[in-house]
């Protein structure tokens, strides 16, 4: 799956005034994890957020910063209400767990000591690490919301033990703002990471302030750091084809899987032959094709292909001159099949 890149819809600890704008940017990106704060907007507005979220195929995520008991019980009953899919931070757990008992939503907690507004925080490494083995034992913790990047200690170093005494999921909060953090992040096996501030302040991508290229310069560096980035481009056939002369001497020009896509010319007869296991897709890219089984013989065009079933004994003929064909098959094939022949490649 990847290390998760979630969207948030807030500065300094607040959901931001035009969330709404941000979150059709967000969604028209492709972002598919979105999440915004307790505070900053109206309960209604934050319902109609998370509908809209929903709505646009995201994963929802609430995160609280209210730090007294009494503000934190509030916020997780608006999140039931409202109906997020995750609550993110927190720190009176067992009220809180109370309250989730019987709901479908996923609650990830603060580790260690959460103080101040914007929240940081304090201890150290080993004291951060206790909690976090403690949060992770609760029944109805699914993970951890580990504010790294406010913390008082060497982040690198409190991530990757956080990340170490748990086998549940961590998300890894604080301020998030160059690929070199995503790729600690990512190193150290956490799951997820949240970047709200950095992103609509146009600080991540400094070439360029607009949300949307923000947005796509992250999602870029997590594709890397994913190693979820394609090396292949389009192939011409017409210049592929033409890069060879050969007859009956197929060139493997891509692969998926375990099925080969192999270029061929083909001119006049080939033999009689059939293969034990393997299917094979003809394609006719330029000419025109016989196929001659052991009942019929089968005329394929240009734009045409036909499928030949493993066990069915066949023999290719090029009708014109010269006829190009784009085959599909396992990688094992031979293309003589199970007859010894000069031809055998």
């Amino acid at each position: 799956m990847g290390l998760r890149f979630i969207f948030m819809l807030t500065a300094n600890d607040k959901t931001v005034e035009d969330a709404e704008i941000h979150l059709g940017t967000a969604l028209a990106a492709g972002i598919h994890h979105i999440g915004f704060k307790d505070i900053g907007l109206s309960f209604e507005r934050l319902k109609n957020l998370n509908s809209a979220i929903k709505s646009g195929g995201a994963t929802s995520y609430l995160e609280v910063v209210s730090l007294d008991k009494k503000s934190e019980i509030i916020s997780a009953k608006a999140a039931i209400e409202i109906g997020v899919d995750i609550l993110m931070g927190g720190t009176n757990i067992n009220e809180v767990l109370k309250l989730l008992k019987g709901t479908n939503i996923k609650y990830f907690p603060f580790p260690g000591k959460i103080v101040g507004y914007p929240s940081s925080l304090l201890g150290t490494v080993n004291e951060i690490v206790k909690s976090a083995k403690t949060l992770s034992l609760k029944k109805g913790v699914h993970g951890l919301d580990l504010l790294a990047y406010r913390s008082t200690c060497d982040v690198k170093t409190l991530i990757n033990a956080v990340c170490e005494c748990t086998e549940k999921p961590v998300i890894i909060a604080g301020s998030i703002d160059n690929r070199h953090r995503i790729s600690n992040v990512k190193n150290s096996g956490a799951a997820s990471f949240t970047i709200g501030s950095a992103a609509l302040n146009g600080k991540y991508f400094s070439a360029e302030k607009n949300l949307d290229l923000q947005l796509k310069a992250i999602m870029k560096d997590v594709a890397e750091v994913n190693n979820h980035i394609s090396k292949l481009y389009p192939k011409n056939l017409n210049h592929s084809f033409g890069e060879f002369e050969d007859i009956w001497s197929p060139r493997i020009a891509g692969q998926i899987n375990d099925m080969q896509i192999k270029l061929v010319k083909v001119k006049g007869n080939f033999i009689w032959h059939y293969h034990k296991t393997e299917d094979e897709l003809f394609f006719v890219h330029k000419g025109k094709l016989m196929m001659k089984f052991r009942d019929r013989d089968e005329i394929i065009k240009e734009g045409e292909f036909i499928i030949v079933p493993y066990g069915v004994e066949h023999c290719p003929v090029a009708i014109t001159d010269v006829c190009e064909i784009v085959l599909l098959e396992p990688k094992t094939t031979i293309n003589t099949g199970s007859i010894k022949n000069v031809r055998k490649v």
